[in-house]
This record gives C-alpha cells, sequence and structure tokens, in this order.
C-alpha cells in the first residue's frame, strides 16, 4: 500500500511517501525550488517522491494532506466575526491564501498530476494530528504520551495525546489565539528577526542574556497554570488581527520600538530572548509533566515547530518525568506531509504497527542521493578539478578537517528536517576557538554569535557532554562535561565591550570551543555506524588524527539560502564562499585548483535574509 502525504501553503511545504507504513521518501520542496520555507504546492517534491517510490499519481491508494481547510476556514471565519471593524488586516492578510488557494487544493494537484490515486480524492488529516503521528509512529516506542506545540493549525495550538500501537487518542488540546508558538514568534519578531526562519537565533541570542523580563512575562503577558495550560494576555498583540505580531503597548513594555533588521542587538534584546526561553521552557516542562500525568507513560513524543526548541527539549529530558525521548526531526510543518500519509496507513487503511527499537525514521535520510557515475560526468562535463579518492575518501578529508580546513559535504541521501545530519552539511575542526566566528562570518555569512552543533560518534556522547542517550537528529542540548570547560567571565567580557559578542565568541570556552556555546552548552548531534557509516567513518579516521571524536557540522548553504540539495547546489555555494574543500562523495575538489568561477548576478540578492 503507497500513500502520497503533502504539506503546504502554510510554510515548509513538503511531499512524503510510504509503503505498507514504511517510509520511502520525505523532502521539503525548498530544496528544489531554492527559496527558503517555500510555501507552494510542492510540486518537484511530489515529482521526487513518486520516482522514489516507482509509482505515478494514479497508482497511489492514497493522497493526503496534513490540515483541513474547511476547519481553517471555520476559525478565520469566527476570528474575523469576533474582530468585527477591526477585521480588515486578518481579511486582507488571509483571504486569498484561504479562499484562493487552500480550499481549492485538490482542484491544483489534479490540474498538476491527474487522478490523484485509484480513489480520486484528495482525504485530509487535521494539523495537529498529522504532527502527533510524525511524532509517535516512526518513534521506537510500542506506547507514548505525545505532545504537539506549534503556531496554530486548524483551531489547535497545543495538543496531548496517547499513542499505543497503531492507534492515537487525542486527549486535551489549547485553542488559537492562546499559543506559544505564536508568542514564542511575536518576541523573535520583535528582537528584529524574521518569523519562522529566525527564532533559531533568538534562542541562541538567550545565554547571552539575563531573565529580567520574566516576571513581566509571568504577570502581563501569560497566565500561565500548573498543567501548563495558559492564556494570552491579547492587549499586547496583534497576530491574531494583522501582519503586525506585536503593538505599541507591548513595545511599552519592553523599553521602546522594536529592533529593525541587521541593526546592532542590545542588551535589551539579549534580555528579552532569555526571559521569553524561561518562560517557553517552563511552560513546555510542565505540559509534559500533565502529559505523563494523564497517561502514565514512561515514553515521550513530541512534534511542532516548538519541539524544534533543543534547549527546552534538554530541559524536559533532564527532569527525569520521561525515561525516553523521541521528536520528530521534521517537527515543523513539513513533517505534517509524513504524519498524515502514517496516519492514514495505520488509522484508516489498518497497516499493522511494529515499532523499530532503533525508529524507523531512518536518520532522516530520506531525500535524494547522486550516484558516482552522475557526480563524475557534472564535473568532467564542466572542467571542474577533483581527486577521486574511493574507498580512501575519508581518510583524505579527516586529514584536511586536522589542518582546518573548512569542508562542504555533500554524501548519500539528503536529510528530511531543518537540520543537516552529515550528508549536506559544512564541517570543520571544533578545536579552534576562531572557527566558529570564521564560519558564521566568511562562510555562512550570518551573525557571529550563532553556534554550531557537534557531531559526536555515539560511543563517546559520554566523554564529551552531559548526556548518557544518543541524540541523532541534533534536538537535544545538553552542556560540555565540566572537565572539559574553561572558565571565563561572560558578564565581565560583555560589560567590557559594550555588549559586543565577538569577543566572547572567539574565547576559548572548552577544549572543544567551536561548538561550545557561551553557556557551555551544545546541540549535540551522535553518530554511529548502522545509520549512516560513511560519516561515521569520517569522524572516526578525524579520532585516529586527533584524538578528538566531534566535528563541527553546519547545514550547507548560505544565510538565507535552503541546504543545497545537488552537486550543482553545493558546488555553486563552494564556490561563493570561503569554503576550502568541496566532498562530493568519493570526490575531492580543492578551492585553489578550480576554475575561474563567475556569477551572472550578485547571488547574495537571490535569498531573502533570514
Amino acid at each position: 500500500m503507497h500513500i502520497l502525504g503533502i504539506s503546504a501553503l502554510y510554510h515548509d511545504s513538503a511531499a512524503a511517501i510510504i509503503e505498507d507504513g514504511r517510509i520511502i521518501a520525505a523532502v521539503q520542496e525548498e530544496r528544489f525550488s531554492r527559496k527558503k520555507h517555500d510555501n507552494r504546492v510542492p510540486e518537484n517534491a511530489i515529482i521526487y517522491c513518486l520516482k522514489a517510490a516507482g509509482k505515478k499519481m494514479e497508482e497511489l491508494d492514497a493522497v493526503v494532506y496534513y490540515d483541513n481547510p474547511l476547519l481553517t476556514l471555520d476559525r478565520f471565519v469566527k476570528n474575523a466575526e469576533a474582530l468585527g471593524s477591526e477585521s480588515d488586516g486578518l481579511i486582507e492578510r488571509t483571504h486569498d491564501g484561504m479562499f484562493a488557494e487552500r480550499l481549492w487544493i485538490a482542484e491544483h494537484l489534479r490540474k498538476r498530476f491527474g487522478r490523484l490515486g485509484k480513489e480520486d480524492r484528495l482525504q485530509v488529516c487535521e494539523h495537529h494530528m498529522s504532527h502527533a503521528a510524525s511524532a509517535f509512529y516512526p518513534s521506537p516506542f510500542e506506547s507514548a504520551a505525545i505532545l504537539t506545540i506549534d503556531g496554530v493549525g486548524e483551531w489547535a495550538t497545543t495538543t496531548i495525546a496517547h499513542g499505543r500501537g497503531g492507534h492515537i487518542e487525542m486527549l486535551e488540546e489549547l485553542r488559537y489565539p492562546h499559543s506559544l508558538g505564536l508568542i514564542y514568534s511575536a518576541f523573535t519578531a520583535f528582537c528584529g528577526f524574521k518569523v519562522n526562519s529566525g527564532d533559531y537565533k533568538f534562542m541562541g541570542l538567550a545565554p547571552y542574556g539575563e531573565p529580567v523580563y520574566y516576571d513581566i512575562i509571568k504577570e502581563k503577558l501569560i497566565d500561565l497554570k500548573e498543567d501548563g495550560s495558559f492564556r494570552i494576555n491579547l492587549e499586547y498583540f496583534d497576530y491574531y488581527k494583522n501582519e503586525y505580531m506585536t503593538n505599541d503597548k507591548f513595545a511599552e513594555l519592553f523599553g521602546g520600538p522594536k529592533r529593525e533588521m541587521e541593526s546592532t542587538i542590545t542588551k535589551r534584546e539579549m534580555d528579552i530572548a532569555a526571559s521569553a526561553q524561561k518562560v517557553t521552557e517552563e511552560i513546555v516542562i510542565a505540559l509534559a509533566k500533565h502529559a505523563q500525568k494523564i497517561t502514565g507513560e514512561k515514553n515521550l513524543c513530541m512534534a511542532g515547530g516548538v519541539a524544534l526548541n533543543c534547549v527546552a527539549n534538554g530541559k524536559v529530558l533532564n527532569t527525569g518525568v520521561f525515561d525516553n525521548i523521541w521528536i520528530q526531526p521534521a517537527a515543523g510543518d513539513a513533517g505534517g506531509a509524513l504524519g498524515c500519509a502514517l496516519y492514514a496507513a495505520y488509522e484508516k487503511y489498518g497497516v499493522k504497527r511494529t515499532a523499530d527499537p532503533d525508529d524507523s525514521q531512518q536518520g532522516s535520510y530520506l531525500g535524494p542521493e547522486y550516484s558516482h557515475d552522475y557526480i563524475k560526468k557534472f564535473l568532467d562535463d564542466n572542467g571542474y578539478k577533483y581527486h577521486d579518492y574511493g574507498a580512501d575518501v575519508n581518510r583524505e578529508v579527516a586529514k584536511l578537517l586536522a589542518d582546518e580546513n573548512i569542508i562542504g559535504r555533500c554524501s548519500g541521501r539528503m536529510e528530511f528536517g531543518p537540520r543537516a545530519l552529515g550528508n549536506r552539511s559544512i564541517i570543520a575542526d571544533p578545536r579552534s576557538e576562531k572557527m566558529q566566528s570564521k564560519l558564521n562570518l566568511k562562510i555562512k555569512y550570518r551573525e557571529s554569535f550563532r553556534p554550531f552543533a557537534p557531531s559526536v560518534l555515539e560511543e563517546d556522547i559520554s566523554d564529551y557532554f552531559e548526556i548518557d542517550c544518543p541524540s541523532p537528529y541534533m534536538l537535544l542540548v545538553e552542556n560540555v562535561r565540566k572537565e572539559r570547560q574553561i572558565p571565563f567571565d561572560r558578564d565581565a567580557m560583555l560589560k567590557a565591550t559594550d555588549f559586543d559578542m565577538l569577543p566572547i565568541v572567539n574565547s576559548k570556552r572548552s577544549d572543544i570551543p567551536a561548538v561550545t556555546h557561551i553557556d557551555y552548552s551544545a546541540r549535540i548531534q551522535s553518530v554511529n555506524e548502522k545509520r549512516n557509516p560513511g560519516y561515521y567513518d569520517l569522524i572516526k579516521e578525524f579520532k585516529k588524527l586527533t584524538g578528538c571524536s566531534v566535528i563541527v557540522n553546519t547545514s550547507f548553504n548560505v544565510r538565507g539560502e535552503p541546504i543545497v540539495c545537488t552537486p550543482q547546489d553545493a558546488y555553486k555555494c563552494f564556490m561563493r564562499t570561503e569554503m576550502d574543500v568541496l566532498v562530493l562523495d568519493d570526490f575531492v575538489l580543492l578551492k585553489d585548483e578550480q576554475p575561474k568561477f563567475e556569477d551572472k548576478q550578485d547571488w547574495r540578492s537571490e535569498y531573502e535574509l533570514d
């Protein structure tokens, strides 16, 4: 039984295809269109998924959409009705998307692909059920509590469910406009970062500040109950009525107008980030405790955009409320494509589910890959000089890493979700204290304060970090071990430099400084031989040379660009930046050996800043 799942028309459109519950392929549209967070109907992603499964659209047993447009319409109408004369902004912002696109998505798909499966019908799955299904069904658990938190889907913003075998039962929900995802985005926007793509920056900024606004947020903005439920004081927010997230009253509460994008980040923004993060963690922990109480489970599954807040995830793990936590790597809307397909398989069509002890997400390596012959032809046709190292490629690349070269790696199947997990990654030596700012400023062309993640051999994870379980999807933050930390006075350094973050970024905070954030934390990816033997072998070779089991891993892209998909994408990004080396499977390309590269236009104008 083949089922295609589709997410589209909000943000991060994607497609996924499964066979008898087994994931065949899943990919975001942005990787093909080269438009970050592309929200259009994912035609290219659908074409790839059909090709990967060897199926035509009309041969599928089901085609499923991850959201119920009629319930979303109900929210839109009732929201506009409640606003009355203030509804103009809401209508202007959402009318076309609602009435011209979402309600007619089935017709759009038929126009492009013809018959929608054997039944010629587009089935729908409610938004938060899609999230819940994406979290539970691929997890290694036979039963688990399920927590989904995002901006909004139809009416729900937060849900608690119980997964057992092949069945998910929804237990409780919080409803719009009371949304943790939306208020986190409101703070993100107020601090001058872009909603839906700047949230990572906002989270990364938090350790530079102090939570001095925590009490104000709790007193004025959010009424939090012991069970994690909450109500938002809408007097300070505009997200429910127009395109603006906050209003003048909100600005007055935080000492002045919002920070403009690309302007200097001040102590105020640092402190707001620290305060909002603290409140977010408190809410997520309270919700997790309540989920455990009403389900009695020892396992927790999480999805929804807020589940990408890996700092909060680590705090949940450390409470010990649950023995085990599994988070969907594509926790945002893209993962809904996978979730709705899995939900249809298990709930509607009765496919039998057997939990895989290692999970059935396959490392999230679910996208396109390119053969040795394809890559060789691409390089030869364009006259690009390369070294084909064959089976010795990881040994040679490890040497280049140890010499502090910055390397782009495009190898194997592309990752599904926002994290690069080694196959579409920029990698580097973590032992250099200058590497973080160098990568940010000269390779990624982004803010210097943003931290980088470590990829570490799974068997060595506890030698470097305060964690005793695998973290394969880079969704848990834990501290570098005490004995590896190098003390420094963050507050004194910030004051001495008038809150310039670069000197702190360049300070040596541990023996792996390039992946150690200023609070000694790290967003960890553990790598094992089963899920990614090539990447595992590369880190193993690096360890043989240096004694270090960790390398820097950041996504293979520049600011505003989607992660690279093809060898062509990878070569362009390599030549446009100050990367030293490009690895395309067994082929190694050195920058100083390449022919002169000329762009027909300024490439930075191609991508919208995040």
